[in-house]
């Protein structure tokens, strides 16, 4: 073949291939991507930022990163940034333990007593298919929180010895620690670290090479950084793994794996070909068997929320976040669709997957905009306005956010934000934090900690008449049992002079 019949043969063949792609991306696709594309980006003013991948009638239709993944440096966020999935990490615990299954090395029905030893009797026979579908009656956690790094040994004896929350298999309750004895007996059965067992099995089979805890090499200005109540950095997690050079029970197995919007979409396309499990294995991880009790719609498979849509059509789904970082995992298998979400900024606001979904299959959804978290508001308002505008603060406040203001936590975290200048630290930072504590005993008049919260602020500000009525009242209103603030409260009303 002559030169020339080979450019004009590959001048055809690219005709041809552009023919095909633009053909996969429809006018309705188009439209859709657009509608989503807009609701996005107009959402990053006021703070989101993240990635979202979309798949429709089996077509990625749109895979975009928004915001900023670091913003001191002006890292964009986008199809590759790296940020941890959550409990999304439940779902790889579950096909682990498939995976053993199908090597012949456990069963499903296979009782705790096989893999620990000196179990408490209450304990010994529960199942695997017990811990995978959140049955067992664990209760969720023990320590401190995530990063609460607890020996193996002390960390198991410590949860096997608190009391059942029921008889194993006869209810639900969601059990984090149930999916760290999990991760521990795919260790004990394997022999191998959980990470590294993933890593062999799961990961690299499906080519997954930006996913997991400590193996993966990312380059760091790849790993979004954290940005509580999209305000305050608190870097990656990842940095928090390396410098304790290891990852706590608390999150080994239920929370924590990091990964980006490609390799999660990497993982989809494997568990759909049955790549990593068989077609009879996928079914079990993702039948639906016990009703979550909290959510009536959703039953818990093994490591998947498994419900129906509003189209009657099944959903396979997960989500993951602590407070900072969150991560949304909607599958709907029959309707060739997927949605994938990631944020740094997490909050309420942010998480916005479902409206999306909504956005996706009801083409007069009319979906309201993504609006500022109640810190960014607050913090925005403070920066534009002086104190005398604090009744103006609080009056917007109840108007636009009172729906979701469900507790006093959420008010008494912001009052502390500003009361310690967290966020900002002007010298009205301490009246303004009277302001939201005001407000908060206003909205829970009946919660003692919010009124020993705002005896601190009016301390804090010079108030010391009202710093004591405040004390006073949370001590009237101080619960019989469990009160952690009663003795603080006591001893800032005797410092203060009055021990009424």
């Amino acid at each position: 073949m002559n030169k020339i019949v080979l450019v004009q043969c590959l001048l055809l063949v690219c005709f041809l291939l552009s023919i095909t792609l633009n053909a996969q991306i429809t006018p309705n696709h188009k439209t859709l991507i657009n509608k989503v594309d807009e609701y996005l980006s107009d959402g990053v003013s006021n703070g989101f930022s993240g990635s979202i991948l979309i798949v429709k009638e089996g077509k990625i239709v749109l895979n975009k990163g928004y915001g900023m993944a670091d913003r001191a440096n002006q890292i964009p966020y986008t199809k590759n940034t790296v940020a941890t999935i959550g409990s999304v990490t439940k779902q790889f615990t579950a096909t682990a333990i498939l995976k053993l299954v199908a090597q012949n090395k456990l069963s499903l029905t296979d009782p705790i007593r096989n893999f620990f030893k000196d179990l408490p009797a209450d304990k010994k026979e529960i199942t695997i298919h017990q811990l995978l579908t959140h049955s067992a009656g664990l209760i969720a956690a023990i320590g401190e929180g995530d990063f609460d790094d607890i020996p193996s040994a002390i960390f198991f004896k410590t949860l096997f010895a608190t009391k059942l929350l029921h008889a194993p298999g006869s209810k639900y309750a969601y059990s984090n620690a149930g999916y760290s004895v999990l991760a521990r007996i795919i260790e004990l059965t394997s022999g191998q670290d959980y990470e590294s067992f993933l890593n062999e099995y799961l990961f690299k089979p499906a080519q997954m090479y930006q996913t997991g805890y400590f193996l993966p090499q990312w380059q760091d200005s790849l790993i979004a950084k954290g940005y509580a109540h999209s305000l305050i950095n608190i870097g990656s997690m990842i940095e928090r793994y390396q410098k304790m050079g290891a990852v706590t029970w608390n999150l080994k197995g239920n929370g924590g794996i990091h990964s980006t919007p490609e390799d999660m979409y990497k993982w989809y396309q494997a568990l759909q070909s049955n790549q990593i499990l068989s077609a009879s294995a996928f079914e079990k991880l993702t039948t639906a068997y016990l009703l979550e009790q909290e959510e009536g719609s959703t039953y818990y498979g093994y490591g998947w929320g498994i419900r129906n849509s509003s189209r009657n059509t099944k959903i396979i789904t997960h989500n993951g976040g602590n407070g900072i970082y969150f991560h949304d995992f909607i599958w709907l298998p029959e309707e060739e669709g997927l949605i994938i979400l990631f944020t740094n900024a997490g909050c309420k606001e942010a998480e916005v997957a479902w409206p999306i979904e909504k956005m996706i299959f009801e083409n007069s959804a009319q979906l309201k905009p993504i609006k500022k978290n109640l810190h960014r508001f607050v913090f925005d308002f403070i920066g534009k306005n002086d104190l005398q505008q604090s009744t103006t603060l609080t009056a917007k406040i109840k108007g636009t956010y009172r729906a979701s203001i469900k507790s006093p936590d959420y008010l008494n975290s912001l009052g502390y934000d500003l009361l310690r200048g967290e966020i900002i630290n002007t010298p009205a930072h301490t009246a303004w934090s009277v302001a939201i504590f005001k407000l908060n005993v206003e909205l829970f008049p009946a919660d003692g900690n919010a009124w020993d919260s705002l005896g601190e602020a009016y301390g804090a500000n010079g108030q010391v008449a009202e710093a004591i009525k405040s004390y006073q009242k949370a001590l009237a209103l101080a619960p019989a049992v469990d009160c952690n603030w009663c003795e603080s409260s006591a001893k800032a009303l005797e410092a203060l002079g009055s021990q009424d």
